[in-house]
This record gives structure tokens, C-alpha cells and sequence, in this order.
């Protein structure tokens, strides 16, 4: 079990902290999280069945652990995000201008943002899909949903985050068009 365990560890615990600092946004808290996923972790082990993978079992774990946190708080502030690409499928160049990275730490503050608006379902598939690389179906898995659900929630946090990032960007006075640096 020792060395399942820490197999487990050491391949999932920079995904799992990246997932709790982004839904509590405080790295001390976060750490604190990731030390109680291992604990139900190890715990429950035995109770594995192997139904879905690891790495889906552990999120789910993981974002049963945030939501008792956020029970405990009495409120719900949900974090993210970083790392959410907005671009198309255009070809660019490997290397971002100056300007391009000034841009996309904006977007991704504004981002950070508009998620305080979703819901705390919408916010877990966001940061599950976009955040964590997990397909659609390994979502559906880790939050114990049909694939249906994860699609419906998904587009809904993706409406619901595009109408404030529009709604911010008029309210800071840019265009949409100044929002990107197209080459």
C-alpha cells in the first residue's frame, strides 16, 4: 500500500494542489487541502475499484474536500485560472510578443475575475477541463456526472464567463478587438 500511495503522490500531487489553489485561491489553504485529499486518500484506498482512473478519483476527492472547506467558511470563493486559452485554433509563433503577454496576464486577471460569477459546478468544470487537461469524460468521472452535465455546465461557465470578460473589457474601455494582438 506504501508504495501505491506514494506512487500516487508523486504523480498527482502538483495536479491536485494546482486544482485546490485555484478553487480556494490561497496557497497556504491549499496545502492544507492536498494534506486532507491524502489523508482520504489513504483512508479509503481499499475501497478503490478501479471504475474510473486515479487521477479522476483523486479530483473527485479533491473537489469534495474543497467544497467541506468552503462549508466550513460559510461562502464560497472560487478561484482559477491561469492558464485558459481563449485563442482559436490560428497558427501563431511559439514565442509571444511583449504586448501579447501583457495582454494575456490582463485577460487572465480578468478571467480570475468573472469566475466569482459562475457557480461553484460551473467553476469545478473550468478549472477540471481547461485547468487540469481532463477530457469530458474523465470529468464527467471525477465529479460523478454523465458527460451530458459536464458539456451543459461547461458551455453555460463558458457563456456566463464570456458575457462578463465583454461586459469588463466595455466597463475598463477597450474594445473586444484591442483585447487581443492578432499577427
Amino acid at each position: 500500500m506504501d508504495s501505491v500511495f506514494d506512487e500516487l503522490y508523486q504523480k498527482y500531487h502538483q495536479d491536485v494542489f494546482q486544482f485546490l489553489f485555484y478553487m480556494v485561491r490561497n496557497k497556504e489553504q491549499a496545502e492544507d487541502l492536498v494534506q486532507e485529499v491524502y489523508i482520504r486518500v489513504f483512508k479509503s484506498f481499499h475501497r478503490f475499484e478501479g471504475k474510473s482512473s486515479e487521477k479522476t478519483w483523486l479530483f473527485s476527492i479533491a473537489r469534495n474536500v474543497a467544497i467541506d472547506s468552503f462549508r466550513k467558511q460559510k461562502g464560497w470563493k472560487g478561484r482559477i485560472l491561469e492558464k485558459f486559452d481563449w485563442s482559436t485554433s490560428q497558427v501563431k509563433d511559439e514565442y509571444p510578443i511583449p504586448e501579447e503577454i501583457m495582454i494575456q496576464k490582463e485577460e487572465v486577471k480578468w478571467i480570475y475575475k468573472c469566475l466569482d460569477h459562475c457557480t461553484v459546478d460551473q467553476r469545478s468544470v473550468v478549472i477540471l477541463r481547461f485547468l487540469n487537461d481532463l477530457s469530458i469524460s474523465e470529468t464527467a468521472q471525477a465529479l460523478g456526472w454523465t458527460e451530458s452535465k459536464v458539456k451543459t455546465t461547461q458551455h453555460r461557465a463558458l457563456k456566463v464567463l464570456k458575457k462578463d470578460m465583454e461586459m469588463l473589457s466595455e466597463k475598463e474601455g477597450l474594445e473586444s478587438e484591442e483585447v487581443r494582438v492578432e499577427r
